[in-house]
């Protein structure tokens, strides 16, 4: 029996020709006819008998045809044993074996509950182990500079090892990213500032406002205009934060004002970023955006650090920390982690923007500011009044709403 194999992928189908004058309907415009019976002998081996291949009505002989099939496919493969051939039928429709098998959802559910779960791990312990050696180090810029550092070290090691393609900067992109290093910088310092100041939550508490500097800065440098919501869902956040730091225990003017700037920064950052990313021919991805800001961030502070605190690298300060209760050992490891946790939960947040819309990401931040709020509060035992708790919480309910109420699409008007 002479079998003759068509096939897309590797599941095949086979047809078989009888021993007499035999046609092979391939297709609607593809026959193949056999006018001589075959031989068949004890082995597998058969006598090749004359074919005719009749292609959309034009008849000719299959061996030149497959001779130039044979030179120019792939597909066709011919062995000693079985004189057969393979043909590529593009017109069966089955089901493509190559394509990549696609997670279930709740394979993703997991994926992404995981990565929620590191991102608020990872911002716990990095508030916890920032607060402790900033307590004993009051040295917010160099601290900050040594984040930074850290920051650029990794970033450099994932190109490096090509976990993320590298990107090409071109000069205009690097003047584009300039306003950007400059937020970023400052972002980061000042909350180190006011971290040094206050206790963890009321921080957090005040960075709860960064919703009412996001609605303000994109009015001024976007043209955006707010929705009825959007704007309704701002009174609660400001009463909030204003209830609970007229009732904080820890209150200082420059950690609150430093908090309340470095939203204005940070929020600066966020929407220039997005002015960034809608060029295309300046744009880059989330985290390559946000590595080449870090590791420019960082040669631009450490100068700043020096002016502003003197290089504090030195024995003597050293031996004041551990005074204050850390001794360098200690210092140096929470110095690290803090470093290698501020690093690590920017990225996952990164990676969890690319996996959901930018306002289910913005709830995700709320939740993570109450988980940050109360772990710290219970780690560190600070003291809370009644009043201080309810502002804070009227102040987390705002944010929550201000994230819905960006769903909601202003409406059109048609002619």
């Amino acid at each position: 029996m002479s079998s003759y194999f068509l096939s897309s992928n590797p599941k095949m189908h086979t047809f078989s020709i009888l021993p007499s004058h035999s046609t092979l309907q391939i297709s609607n415009h593809i026959t193949i006819s056999k006018f001589h019976p075959l031989q068949f002998p004890h082995s597998h081996h058969f006598s090749s008998s004359p074919l005719r291949l009749t292609i959309d009505g034009f008849s000719c002989p299959s061996s030149s045809f497959f001779q130039t099939l044979r030179k120019s496919s792939p597909f066709l493969i011919s062995t000693p044993k079985i004189h057969s051939f393979r043909i590529l039928a593009a017109s069966l429709p089955e089901r493509q074996s190559h394509e990549p098998t696609q997670p279930s959802g709740v394979v993703q559910s997991l994926q992404l509950g995981f990565m929620f779960a590191t991102w608020y791990l990872l911002n716990i312990y990095f508030n916890i182990y920032n607060k402790q050696v900033l307590k004993v180090y009051p040295f917010p810029a160099t601290v900050t500079a040594f984040q930074l550092g850290f920051a650029s070290l990794v970033i450099n090691l994932i190109w490096i090892l090509n976990l993320h393609p590298r990107p090409n900067i071109r000069r205009s992109q690097f003047a584009a990213i300039l306003p950007l290093v400059v937020a970023h910088t400052f972002g980061n310092l000042l909350t180190n500032i006011s971290l040094g100041k206050v206790s963890v939550s009321f921080t957090h508490t005040i960075k709860a406002m960064e919703p009412f500097f996001t609605v303000v800065l994109s009015s001024l440098l976007l043209g955006e205009v707010p929705t009825f919501w959007v704007v309704s869902s701002l009174l609660p956040i400001v009463g909030g934060v204003a209830l609970a730091s007229m009732t904080e225990v820890s209150f200082n003017w420059i950690g609150f004002s430093t908090a309340m700037a470095s939203n204005l920064t940070n929020q600066s950052r966020n929407v220039m970023s997005k002015k960034l990313m809608a060029n295309e021919e300046e744009a880059l991805d989330n985290i390559n955006l946000y590595s080449v800001i870090t590791i420019i961030s960082f040669f631009f502070l450490v100068p700043c650090a020096i002016f502003l605190e003197g290089f504090k690298f030195t024995p003597s300060y050293l031996k004041y920390a551990a005074s204050q209760g850390l001794n360098v050992r200690e210092l140096c490891i929470r110095s690290v982690l803090a470093a290698f946790c501020f690093h690590a939960y920017q990225q996952v947040s990164y990676g969890i923007l690319e996996k959901v819309s930018p306002v289910t990401h913005s709830v995700g931040n709320c939740v993570k500011r109450v988980v940050v709020i109360v772990s710290s509060v219970i780690f560190f035992q600070t003291p809370v009044s009644p009043i201080n708790a309810l502002g804070t919480a009227i102040a987390l309910v705002g944010v929550f709403l201000y994230s819905r109420a960006k769903r909601i699409k202003p409406k059109t008007k048609t002619a």
